[in-house]
């Protein structure tokens, strides 16, 4: 584990000390930041009209605005998820792709250290820049909690709001993984971007590619589906189900790559 642990701080120093870091956290507030302010005037409008015409006559669509937390903080934390799929491929393709490319993959193997110990310090290293980037983004649930709390009456509910913020930080662990597994297949970390990101929208998008199959692979591509799965975490529902799902996906996207790694030391 000590090993684990130096490879983990070295990924993390690299990228703290590269502009790459530092990138990723200003796209990641900026994004997110314009999707919250178009949430909260969406938000604001909804209670107007509500002033105007009372909460049953604007419909279902609208009981969501009807407190900050659903209204705001869920329906963001599902956007920053949606981010998160974009960022996480950037944050991964050099884990292995650069090491392979500038030959010290093989300097790596031949040290006291084995695979599985490179595997999870670099998987740590990685959750802990993608947790940073999502980290940056609990200021808003922050913000709203002193600012905004007048506008609907109610304060948030942080029990909501932090397990849906847990949430996130497991999706981003398993698109690390995932990322990992694939930049320990090739060279190019661009190629290694681009396969990640496929791979991650395919699955993320598998709920609606099956929504018209026949039983039971409607079934089972709606189970499989990253979407699916995370959706209730991000609403604030502690879904045993969910979690296991995407810790097992998280636990073979990390043996795949330890077999990955191995392969090397033959090649």
């Amino acid at each position: 584990m000590r090993n684990a642990l130096a490879i983990a701080k070295k990924e993390l120093t690299l990228y703290f000390t590269t502009p790459w870091a530092y990138v990723v956290f200003t796209a990641m507030l900026g994004i997110s930041s314009f999707f919250f302010v178009a949430l909260l005037q969406d938000f604001r409008q909804a209670h107007l009209l509500a002033r105007a015409y009372g909460w049953e006559r604007l419909g279902p669509d609208y009981g969501a605005f009807k407190n900050l937390t659903d209204g705001v903080v869920v329906n963001l934390w599902n956007t920053i998820a949606v981010i998160t799929l974009f960022v996480a491929p950037f944050l991964t393709m050099r884990l292995f792709a650069e090491e392979r490319r500038n030959r010290t993959l093989e300097l790596l193997l031949t040290l006291p250290v084995r695979p599985r110990e490179i595997v999870l310090g670099k998987f740590l290293g990685g959750v802990g820049i993608c947790s940073a980037a999502l980290g940056v983004t609990i200021i808003y649930p922050i913000t709203l909690a002193l600012f905004g709390a007048s506008e609907s009456g109610r304060a948030l509910e942080w029990s909501t709001v932090l397990l849906g913020y847990a949430g996130l930080l497991l999706w981003g662990a398993t698109c690390i993984a995932i990322g990992m597994f694939v930049s320990a297949l090739t060279e190019s970390q661009m190629l290694a971007a681009i396969l990640t990101f496929a791979v991650a929208l395919v699955w993320w998008l598998l709920q609606g590619v099956v929504v018209q199959a026949e039983e039971p692979w409607r079934s089972i591509g709606t189970h499989l589906a990253f979407s699916a799965e995370l959706s209730p975490l991000l609403r604030g529902v502690l879904d045993l189900k969910s979690v296991v799902f995407f810790l097992s996906v998280i636990f073979f996207a990390l043996v795949l790559t330890d077999r990955a790694v191995e392969a090397q030391r033959w090649t």
